[in-house]
């Protein structure tokens, strides 16, 4: 290794492995590697990653030019209930906007409903004094003499962190800001949140909502980057640790520590980064990128290059499947659904004889019954080795041992005991179900975003992903699947082409017919100033992109479409243009426009990103040859329930233009690419595998 600085590494820590990949300066592969979480202190785990990709490639700590960090801790955290004891600072008056919620029920008729836990008791609700009105005008003066009264209620309730959400606070957060240095003052040890600086936008319960997530993960994430900091820095790294956020893009760690609640869903955000890269590269317009872990699976829609995003999501629902069954939360996000099927993902019959499987997870401790570490459930692994489909001798780098007699034992106690099954038909039914459950969910995804999966590339990475592809294409009706390169570390390669970007979504509300463009343009760009500051601390130097856009309406209605604006100052020509492109888009989307309507203006938008890494050339194949494999293995056919001999192949051996026939099974360092009988396979010239369906198994 000769080039000072010129390597890139990115880990990705999830609920069950922590991926870690290691590339030189021109991005080509290094070395990569899994190693299981260690849930106690994920930084272990990360550092036994690091250190063995560097020894692998021959490289040292100062080499590293560049380090990416995505990590599911301020998820769980969030799921699992394991944060800071909360409370919250409203304005007088405003006690119960958590009681009061949407004023309405997720489930109109469901006499059993189970309202969201949105942390904070209405015993721990504290207001003060003061309001400002919605254009950021003081109405009345923040009640400062009572400041002292709140700090010893929020000590005798034994509070950690405080959320404060005063009302207007997007519009003028002086009051906020104010409160924040007496309080700061007044309790030393109190984290406190400001709802104008984690989501500065109207409606305030989704705002307070996010401000309360936000302080509830503060404490934890703030101590933990400052460990994993600590400990990488006294290994030798010398270069800024920059961590991916669920927007898709990159932030420093102090950002990440004062906005944890952006680094949810990190991880699976590096997914559907890869999955929109490898779309551009290959010029597939229309893509479904499925990535099935240990823990969970995720599917995202990408089209025209770009992942589908959201302004708004929700964590731990109630019920799985029902919108505002959740915690909604105001951040961008790449729009993905997830659902409990990974390879943990635990396996049983329930009291009306129906196999289950998920969203309980075996984890990386015990983990399944097959690694012989104390699991003792059947998870899907468990079931995908009672069908000859992983080879012990290699799973995991050969370094998790195989056990497959406790995973038969445990595949028969609690599924193919209770149902009559031998081992093979029990583990043959979790595997249908966990694929049906993926399939299914990503064809709801779809629906709900009113686009078809037909027509769509299925890209799939991930630990378990081209072990389920086929099997959930099928089900979904895709019949084209792409296995990346290195896919089993597929999220954390996907870092690697993330820009360093900050996005901010804020709320001035105007109409089209009043618009004030000296303001807007003010607007605009103190929110520049700010994103700036942001992006130049991960990316000094380089051309940085600039994308704005407004969130319009017709007076008197709930929810806005977005309209992009043009990158540059607004002028009062662009009125004009602004209502020809919302009455465009609102005819799309709602099939006419109305004409004569006021158009409002709630909320404004402004992306600034680095320039992401550019695009390699594809490059073309020349000729065609039959793969040689390297021996051959009986496993129990998806397609016809019988025992088949399946050939093995070393994908490392694979060249551009080597095509083979299923059944298959190609075999890697980090996962296993199953080819079924009703599928074939291709090396193109990038090295990634295309599974096609064979077209008299199609219909």
């Amino acid at each position: 290794m000769h080039n000072t600085n010129g390597c890139r590494i990115a880990i990705d820590i999830g609920g069950t492995f922590t991926d870690t990949v290691l590339v030189d300066e021109a991005g080509h592969s290094l070395a990569t590697t899994k190693t299981p979480t260690t849930p106690e202190n994920p930084t272990l785990g990360a550092l036994e990653g690091a250190r063995r990709v560097l020894e692998e490639a021959g490289a040292h700590w100062d080499q590293i030019g560049g380090f990416i960090h995505g990590t599911t801790l301020a998820t769980n955290a969030l799921i699992e209930r394991r944060g800071a004891k909360v409370a919250t600072v409203t304005t007088e008056g405003f006690r119960d906007i958590l009681e009061i919620a949407y004023e309405r029920r997720y489930s109109q008729y469901d006499i059993d409903l189970v309202k969201p836990d949105l942390i904070v008791p209405r015993s721990r609700a504290f207001t003060i004094g003061g309001r400002m009105d919605a254009r950021g005008r003081e109405l009345e003066p923040l009640d400062e003499a009572g400041v002292a009264a709140l700090a010893a209620a929020l000590e005798r309730c034994g509070a950690e962190a405080v959320a404060v959400c005063l009302m207007h606070a997007y519009a003028n957060p002086a009051h906020e800001i104010r409160l924040r240095e007496m309080l700061g003052a007044a309790l030393p040890g109190l984290v406190i949140s400001l709802s104008h600086e984690v989501s500065p936008e109207a409606r305030e319960f989704d705002r307070l909502c996010t401000t309360i997530a936000n302080a509830y993960v503060l404490p934890q994430m703030a101590s933990y980057l400052a460990d994993f900091q600590a400990r990488f820095t006294a290994e030798g790294l010398i270069c800024p640790i920059l961590m991916m956020t669920a927007g898709g893009g990159m932030t420093t760690l102090d950002t990440a520590a004062r906005l944890p609640i952006r680094l949810v869903e990190s991880g699976p955000a590096g997914g559907a980064i890869l999955a929109a890269r490898i779309a551009a590269e290959t010029g597939a317009h229309e893509v479904l990128s499925f990535d099935m872990g240990g823990t969970t699976a995720k599917l995202c829609l990408i089209d025209g290059f770009r992942p589908q995003t959201a302004r708004r999501f929700e964590i731990a629902r109630a019920a799985r499947f029902i919108k505002g069954s959740g915690m909604p939360v105001r951040i961008p996000v790449i729009e993905m659904i997830e659902i409990g099927a990974g390879g943990g993902s635990i396996a049983h019959v329930d009291r009306l004889g129906r196999v289950q499987v998920g969203p309980e997870s075996a984890g990386s401790k015990p983990g399944p019954a097959a690694f012989a570490k104390g699991g003792t459930a059947p998870t899907v692994t468990d079931a995908d080795v009672l069908q000859g489909l992983i080879e012990p001798a290699r799973f995991a780098e050969g370094r998790l041992k195989i056990d497959e007699a406790a995973a038969e034992a445990a595949v028969m106690r609690d599924v193919g005991a209770p149902l009559g099954l031998d081992p093979a038909a029990a583990a043959r039914g979790i595997s249908e179900i966990v694929d049906e459950n993926m399939a299914g969910a990503g064809r709801m995804h779809a629906v709900e975003s009113g686009k078809d999966l037909g027509a769509r590339l299925m890209i799939a990475f991930g630990g378990n992903g081209p072990l389920h592809a086929t099997r959930v294409a099928r089900r979904a009706q895709v019949g084209r699947i792409l296995i990346p390169r290195d896919p089993g570390v597929g999220s954390a390669v996907g870092f690697l082409f993330a820009p360093v970007s900050f996005e901010i979504v804020r709320s001035r509300y105007d109409t089209l017919d009043t618009l004030d463009i000296g303001g807007l343009n003010a607007f605009f760009d103190a929110m520049i100033d700010e994103a700036q500051a942001v992006v130049r601390a991960g990316a000094p130097e380089g051309p940085l992109t600039i994308r704005r856009q407004a969130f319009m309406r017709y007076h008197g209605q709930g929810h806005e479409i977005e309209i992009a604006l043009p990158d540059r100052p607004l002028e009062a020509a662009d009125i004009a243009d602004l209502r020809r492109a919302f009455e465009a888009e609102y005819s799309r989307q709602f099939s006419r426009a109305v004409p004569g309507m006021t158009i409002e203006i709630l909320n404004w938008a402004l992306d600034v990103c680095s320039a992401a890494p550019a695009l390699r050339q594809y490059p073309q194949v020349q000729g065609r040859q039959a793969a040689r494999p390297v021996g051959k293995r009986c496993i129990l056919c998806d397609v016809t329930g019988d025992w088949r001999a399946a050939e093995v192949f070393e994908r490392a051996a694979l060249e551009p233009g080597d095509h083979l026939s299923g059944p298959a099974l190609i075999i890697e360092p980090q996962t296993t690419t199953f080819v079924s009988a009703d599928f074939g396979a291709q090396v193109d010239g990038s090295d990634n595998i295309w599974l096609t369906r064979k077209a008299e198994d199609a219909q």
